[in-house]
């Protein structure tokens, strides 16, 4: 398994977890029982998601389509995003 991504939140690495899922990729978040001692831990770093190494290279290409994803013009700014 390879580490592909640090997600900045629970949610945000939920929300990828899942996505990714959706496309027929197995992903594993690690570092969430680690959250609760965030005070005494390093603030970054926690949170990662692991995927297949055959799996690695898409997982890689979907995370970054997401992360350069716009929101539709003349839409509601919370609305959707352009994929």
């Amino acid at each position: 398994m390879q580490r592909i991504y640090e997600p900045e939140s629970l949610l945000e690495a939920e929300m990828l977890r899942g996505m990714l899922e959706s496309e027929g990729i197995s992903a594993h978040l690690t570092g969430r029982d680690l959250l609760g001692g965030a005070g005494d831990l390093p603030a970054f770093g926690l949170l990662g998601l692991l995927v297949d190494n055959d799996q690695a290279q898409y997982a890689r290409q979907l995370i970054a389509e997401y992360n350069a994803a716009l929101p539709l013009p003349d839409e509601d700014p919370a609305g959707v995003l352009v994929c």
